[in-house]
């Protein structure tokens, strides 16, 4: 009896040590892999907005906004390449993340993904971008944080498109129609500007996909430039 109680004993000591191994490289994985590949994912917009202030296209308006008129899209980039920051000012005045081209598991690992077979940053139709909620710098962990109301902002080359929330969904990782060029409408032809953003749902799971939907507000060249008060944190004022 002395000898079962001892074997139990140390099966449930393996048991615990093998549970404090696995919480150790769950928390080393998201906390501190998560904070350095942040600080890589950090290093690359500083660097695509020293690239965008020297090769910006010259012209362009000098007044205000340009609301959903026909602001100047780039050309579709090459699978992996980066071209673009998104801005989601409720997450934090200095929140910014690349965005590359194509949803690849290669490309995720690096930032934000555009959905090749979407639109581009303020296109007629829908511009679709993904990222990963928990791991690979957590880009998208707080997405459930985002408000109906708040702004999307879309930096390229070009300048700046700034999108307005209209609603949040939790579907299955199979609907695609959420990234048709009309959301939700898949063979509709598009009349409007939308943004799509996607990620896991819960946070650290992937049951369901978190999908955020939003409609061009206005659009800034960058001989306009893009005025501060879209890059205010609408938490601040609460």
């Amino acid at each position: 009896m002395r000898a079962v109680r001892t074997v139990v004993g140390v099966v449930g000591e393996l048991l615990i040590t093998a549970g404090l191994v696995i919480m150790l490289y769950v928390v080393w994985t998201l906390y501190w892999v998560g904070a350095i590949e942040g600080g890589k994912q950090a290093d690359v917009v500083a660097a695509m907005e020293q690239q965008f202030a020297l090769t910006a296209p010259a012209g362009g308006a000098t007044g205000g906004p340009t609301p959903t008129g026909a602001p100047s899209v780039m050309a579709v980039p090459p699978i992996g390449q980066v071209y673009a920051i998104l801005r989601i000012p409720r997450l934090g005045s200095g929140w910014a993340k690349p965005v590359y081209e194509g949803v690849g598991l290669d490309v995720l690992a690096k930032g934000l993904g555009h959905y090749p077979a979407s639109d581009q940053p303020g296109e007629v139709g829908n511009v679709a971008i993904a990222g990963h909620r928990a791991g690979h710098g957590n880009p998208l962990i707080d997405i459930d944080a985002i408000r109906d109301g708040d702004r999307l902002i879309i930096e390229t080359r070009e300048g700046w498109f700034v999108y307005r929330v209209q609603r949040h969904k939790i579907v299955p990782p199979a609907d695609w129609a959420v990234v048709a060029p009309v959301p939700e409408r898949p063979g509709a032809k598009p009349t409007e500007r939308w943004f799509t953003l996607t990620s896991c749902e819960p946070r650290y799971g992937s049951l369901n996909r978190y999908i955020v939907f939003s409609l061009l507000e206005a659009s800034f060249t960058r001989a306009q430039g893009l005025p501060a008060e879209y890059l205010a944190d609408p938490a601040a004022g609460v």
